[in-house]
């Protein structure tokens, strides 16, 4: 459950005082790009509007189909009346369907024709891409170490200038990462941990890159990329990694005609049909082909790897790293690892995590060199420890704070008679929009929490407001409810004792017209500022008279079990 703190009539300012790399919060990605769709349904699935337009007027729909055919796009409405478009644009709730797939979607849709083919491209928030990213490319083996050094690189790698698509900036693809449009409780709380974080090398945003096995030693970039430049871990070296080592044998066989070879071969443009052998030309510092010779063609490996892929099926040729054998009118393939083998093995990784080492000890063994920093200044994250909690920042200055963060979890405990049962983390991001970017908070919010996570505002600016102390106690008074509270502990109850404690707001001296379940409906999703703040006075107002009533430990009592229904309808 996430829970914001109410800036009320408050403006948070943005404040930065160092250089920054120019960043983004959005990321546009290009859907189901290895389908080639030529027809889409396009339903509504709640609240949804199109337009054929940027500046064209917005319209209601229940369902659009829209194709491609030789005079262009063509989108059709709920009549059956059809009319050629340049683009259509969808926002809202809706659901697509097409080549036997649908996915339900909230973000901005943009359906254009490109290659004979239509292109949809959906407009995410950086972090919600970085967690999809990761529930889909994570593996059994993975806990949440390993799970947090996969979302820096995926983030790192997000975050880089270009990945060679016309139209949108990252395919849902292996050929970028790998998205299945669904996520996880551990990637979210992978991604949560690390917002903010991605990898730098000499004063430079990098790219980065990860894959599956890398066989006990990765890749040299240059070994997998030779026409790739630039500083960062693409010129990253070959080294021998222990850690998927002691995972075991990693080798794996493929047998695999000519005809086939051929076949594939010819459909990516690398080789015309006629070809007898295929032999390794080169190989490079990790024992990797780099250099095929299919007949007198020379072929560079990785172009191979992705043909047979695309052709065959991703588990026949599972690397680079292989020998070549003929067997009749077939070729014995005998290889080890899987991917590309440039930068973090995931097997490794997840070997790395299960023996206690931390995410950041997990990118020094796959980046050495390159730092763990903020996303749009690289300023080094530190990690402060109070008594209960743990401050991260990028900001030197905010030691200066750790007393007045120490005085509001005191202030909560002696407020509340709770104690938090583990370390409480509290991250304070440099600027207002990487804390929105990070949380994806609405802007009217000054801090977020969940779990025993907290999210800040720059404190700073909360300092400068004279509003840290209040929003770190309220924020810790939320972390120490939550720790009580049952998934059937009523939410009106939840935020009601946090603002009943915190003082935040002084309650409404009325009956609030809002039921009790309608009072957490609102909390759980307001439309607005206003409309969240009714929804907090009136949970304020309910639970300030069980407290009267019936004192602290009785309350407490109830947040753990369960209100009894008669006091419930007394409320009423």
């Amino acid at each position: 459950m996430r829970h914001f703190f109410l800036a009320f009539c408050l403006a948070i300012v943005c404040v930065v005082t160092q250089a920054q790399t120019a960043s983004r919060s959005t990321i546009r990605v290009g859907m189901w790009t290895l389908w080639h769709d030529k027809d889409v349904t396009i339903s509504s699935h709640g609240p949804a509007m199109f337009r054929v337009c940027e500046t064209c007027p917005a319209r209601q729909f229940k369902s659009i189909t829209v194709s491609f055919n030789h005079a262009g796009l063509v989108w059709t409405d709920d009549h059956g009346q059809s009319r050629p478009a340049t683009e259509l644009i969808v926002t809202g709730s809706y659901r697509i369907s097409a080549h036997g797939e649908s996915l339900a979607l909230g973000y901005p849709l943009k359906v254009t024709v490109q290659r004979g083919a239509l292109t949809m491209i959906a407009t995410l928030p950086i972090e919600r891409y970085v967690e999809l990213v990761v529930a889909a490319e994570s593996g059994a083996a993975d806990s949440q170490e390993s799970l947090k050094a996969l979302a820096v690189v995926a983030r790192s790698f997000a975050l880089s200038p270009t990945h060679g698509h016309k139209g949108f900036d990252v395919c849902d693809s292996t050929h970028c990462q790998w998205l299945r449009w669904r996520s996880s409780v551990e990637a979210h709380a992978a991604t949560l941990a690390t917002a903010g974080e991605s990898l730098w090398l000499h004063g430079s945003r990098t790219a980065a890159y990860f894959h599956q096995n890398c066989g006990g030693r990765t890749a040299a970039a240059n070994e997998v990329w030779p026409a790739r430049t630039g500083s960062g871990p693409v010129n990253l070296a070959s080294r021998a990694d222990p850690y998927c080592q002691r995972v075991g044998s990693s080798e794996w066989s493929a047998t695999i005609s000519r005809a086939e070879l051929t076949e594939a071969l010819a459909a990516a443009g690398l080789a015309a049909p006629g070809w007898k052998s295929v032999s390794v030309l080169q190989r490079g510092e990790s024992g990797r082909a780099t250099v095929l010779l299919a007949g007198a063609t020379k072929i560079p490996a990785e172009d191979f790897r992705l043909a047979v892929g695309r052709a065959l099926g991703w588990n026949r040729i599972r690397s680079n790293w292989f020998e070549i054998s003929a067997q009749g009118d077939s070729f014995l393939f005998h290889g080890r690892g899987s991917g590309h083998g440039v930068g973090l093995c995931q097997v490794g990784a997840a070997e790395m995590a299960r023996e206690g080492l931390s995410y950041r000890e997990i990118l020094g063994q796959y980046f050495p060199g390159a730092t763990l920093g903020e996303v749009t200044t690289g300023a080094a994250w530190q990690t402060l420890t109070g008594a209960g909690f743990t401050l991260e920042s990028s900001d030197p200055a905010d030691t200066a704070y750790m007393p007045a963060l120490s005085r509001a979890l005191g202030d909560a405990e002696s407020r509340s008679g709770l104690t938090p049962r583990t370390m409480i983390t509290i991250r304070a991001y440099r600027s207002t929009p990487a804390f929105r970017d990070a949380t994806l908070a609405p802007g009217w919010v000054a801090a977020f929490t969940e779990s025993d996570r907290i999210a800040l505002q720059p404190l700073r600016v909360l300092a400068s407001r004279k509003l840290m102390e209040d929003t770190l106690r309220h924020e810790f008074l939320h972390v120490l409810v939550e720790e009580q509270a049952t998934a059937h502990t009523p939410l009106w109850l939840r935020e009601g004792l946090v603002e009943a404690w915190s003082g935040d707001a002084l309650p409404q001296t009325q009956r609030p017209a809002m039921t009790l379940d309608s009072i957490s409906e609102k909390l759980a999703q307001a439309n607005s500022e206003m409309e969240s703040a009714a929804a907090h006075r009136a949970a304020n107002w309910y639970t300030r008279r069980l407290l009267d009533r019936y004192g602290r430990a009785q309350v407490l009592e109830w947040l753990r079990a369960g209100v009894p229904q008669n006091t419930l309808l007394s409320l009423r």
